[in-house]
């Protein structure tokens, strides 16, 4: 696949996902849900780390402030690395269309979460239980965090199994469980599917 083409795949899930994330995030209430199946909700939370929510900081000894800080800075070196990589498969004369496009879906969705990452603290207003985010420029107070602070936003979620374990499991009798319970974007998505892609068609992938 040709760069153009790679760019292209890359502008159109950067269009979808921040359409979908600024939407969500101006008429959601946080935490609040609609039902569209019963094994398909969007809902709306927030994310202050990487993926499942984790934080550098329940790993090591800073602060939440300096894991975020460190979390966007790694993200920017990596996006570099991935646009490199890009670059490089679209210009080889044995480029793979496979690893072009997974490539394209993993810079796309690495891309749309760091937008939320370095601007929408401060594109956007706090969102609360009580209160619908609006943009920042609207709002005598102005965004919610510094540049570079911002909150990755949520909104696929996909509760196929909502039940509870057996009585007679040890240790897990009684309990609710749900399977697929993290809750994720476009961008999320993309990421997934390009690593998919690899993963699954390695021998085609790879195969110069």
């Amino acid at each position: 696949m040709s760069l153009k083409k790679s760019y292209a795949l890359v502008l159109l899930i950067l269009l979808v996902d921040q359409c979908s994330k600024i939407y969500v995030k101006t008429h959601f209430l946080y935490q609040e849900q609609i039902e569209v199946f019963s094994w398909f909700r969007l809902l709306f939370i927030e994310n202050r780390g990487a993926a499942w929510g984790t934080q550098l900081s329940d790993f090591l000894p800073i602060t939440e402030e300096m894991a975020k800080l460190v979390l966007t800075l790694f993200r920017i070196v990596a996006i570099v690395g991935i646009a490199i990589w890009m670059a490089r498969s679209a210009h080889s004369k044995q480029r793979s269309v496979l690893l072009s496009t997974s490539i394209a879906l993993i810079f796309a969705g690495a891309l749309g979460n760091l937008i939320d990452s370095i601007f929408y603290g401060q594109l956007f207003t706090e969102s609360t239980p009580y209160r619908l985010a609006e943009f920042a420029w609207n709002a005598p107070k102005g965004g919610y965090e510094d540049f570079f602070y911002g909150r990755v936003v949520d909104l696929f979620y996909f509760p196929i199994i909502d039940t509870q374990w057996p009585d007679w499991i040890p240790g897990l009798g009684g309990r609710s469980f749900r399977f697929f319970e993290p809750v994720f974007n476009v961008a999320d998505s993309a990421i997934s599917i390009g690593l998919f892609i690899m993963i699954a068609f390695n021998k085609r992938v790879f195969k110069n």
